[in-house]
């Protein structure tokens, strides 16, 4: 099924490449979804059965991969009610190449997702940094260009990381007598693995994939970009891409959970998460740009998610459960932007303001939505959030945990300044007249996510909670 997807899916992005005409493009896109869809079903239904050799979804990739469904429709949904309405300068070409970019990225991380060989991971991993390129220079303006050769600079160093990483890798199987690099081979011979090759692999592929995750020292890669995307496209980046990150740091730290060096790449992920954190409260403390904000807060989250793994126990649980609850919840923000930016034309904080009184229905989603992203009950991430910290707790990581808690009060008072800024103070100008009236509909997706993300948190139904257990068993 996975190889009938992929043919699928860059069938259907070089049509939306090439294609003008706007009914066609829409008629793809509810094609594509419906593939999705039913490929996600076939998937899940075949839990842990190989496919193609190279490709295996196990639970982490199918909690991925659902995920991915449930924001990727709405996603492309938004995506086309901003090229209708929120962009005045569109061309069938530049439409075609921004629903056909999407498509790619959304294809490319599912398949990550699923990846049971790292050498197929690091493929497609770097077919999400073309695809999200070509979504980041959608306005074709001189900030566009200067954030998609950001991106692409920082992603190409990252990737000649990661791919160093794969080289040390196989040097450290030498050792084990196999040339089989897939997960399940690494999981089994993690004993016999070379220890010093073992420590640089692991190094190289977690620094390099800090620039798909979000933490230091490459986290200013996805600022950029989603700051400079469109904010359907941001929605993405902000949620399954860095998704795509995360499961691979997670199989390669189960690598390391079976061997001896498991302590050692705690510290290293500790420090990256803690770093990580301070990095996201100086700037949410200062940043005067919103959407830049909404960015800068998924840099404190995955450093949340590294914390809880490095920890260990129920942190494990909790990291996986603060993964999925934060895609549902971070394209709200997102989503959500699109009609601030359409009201106001501007994201800078200083020319927003009494948004309640221009839009009610996406005032009250927006303030639901900041609730939830900073964790403050009954937003879902409230529960993820506390077991991460009573998994430092158990660890006696007491002097972190204190620290975390610190830096993450600082991040609510400085996000919570900019939002109520946003909701309630009268801006210094605006032309009341040209403020445009939008449909209650517009939010709706924003509420059904943020539901969602409660839902799963406090009344988590059997297979969903099922599903996390055995993606925990995979760390020793």
């Amino acid at each position: 099924m996975i190889g009938i997807f992929i043919t699928v899916a860059f069938i259907i992005s070089g049509l939306l490449f090439l294609n003008r005409n706007i009914v066609v493009n829409y008629a793809l896109l509810v094609l594509y979804a419906a593939v999705l869809l039913a490929f996600s079903f076939y998937e899940y239904t075949h839990l842990n059965i190989s496919e193609l050799v190279f490709f295996k979804p196990d639970s982490l990739g199918i909690l991925l991969l659902i995920a991915l469904c449930v924001v990727a429709i709405p996603v492309i949904i938004h995506g086309s009610r901003y090229i209708e309405k929120h962009n005045i300068d569109e061309t069938p070409k530049s439409r075609g190449v921004f629903f056909g970019a999407m498509v790619l990225l959304i294809s490319a991380c599912s398949v990550v997702y699923l990846s049971r060989h790292i050498a197929v991971t690091w493929i497609f991993i770097e077919i999400t940094t073309l695809s999200a390129s070509a979504l980041i220079y959608h306005h074709r303006n001189l900030r566009a260009l200067e954030g998609v050769w950001k991106y692409v600079f920082i992603c190409a160093i990252s990737i000649t990381f990661v791919y160093i990483g794969i080289l040390f890798l196989s040097l450290s199987l030498k050792d084990a007598g196999t040339d089989d690099m897939s997960f399940d081979s690494l999981y089994a011979n993690a004993a016999k693995l070379n220890p010093f090759w073992l420590k640089l692999s692991f190094l190289f592929i977690f620094t390099g994939l800090t620039a798909k995750l979000g933490l230091v020292p490459m986290y200013t890669a996805g600022i950029d970009a989603k700051d400079k995307a469109p904010a359907p496209a941001g929605a993405l980046l902000a949620s399954v891409l860095i998704n795509a990150g995360f499961v691979t740091i997670y199989r390669l730290y189960a690598v390391m959970s079976r061997t001896p060096l498991q302590h050692w790449a705690n510290t290293v992920m500790i420090i990256a998460a803690l770093l990580s954190i301070f990095v996201a409260t100086v700037y949410m403390t200062r940043i005067k740009n919103i959407k830049r904000m909404f960015a800068y807060s998924g840099i404190e989250h995955m450093g949340l998610v590294v914390l809880g793994l490095a920890a260990g126990g129920i942190g494990t649980y909790a990291a996986i459960l603060h993964i999925i609850l934060h895609t549902l919840i971070k394209p709200t923000l997102f989503l959500q932007y699109n009609q601030v930016y359409w009201v106001y034309q501007s994201k800078s904080i200083y020319d927003i303001g009494n948004y309640f009184k221009y839009n009610k229905v996406g005032a009250i989603a927006l303030f639901l939505g900041f609730i939830s992203a900073t964790a403050m009950p009954p937003s879902g991430l409230f529960i993820s959030e506390f077991l991460i910290f009573q998994s430092l707790f158990e660890a006696h990581y007491i002097t972190i945990l204190l620290v975390v808690l610190v830096l993450l009060t600082m991040i609510v008072w400085g996000f919570g300044t900019t939002i109520f800024k946003l909701l309630f103070t009268p801006p210094l100008t605006i032309d009341e007249t040209k403020i445009p009236r939008i449909s209650p509909w517009e939010s709706l997706s924003q509420y059904l996510l943020i539901g969602l993300a409660v839902y799963l948190a406090y009344n988590p139904p059997a297979q969903f909670v099922t599903l996390i257990q055995d993606a925990v068993k995979l760390i020793q």
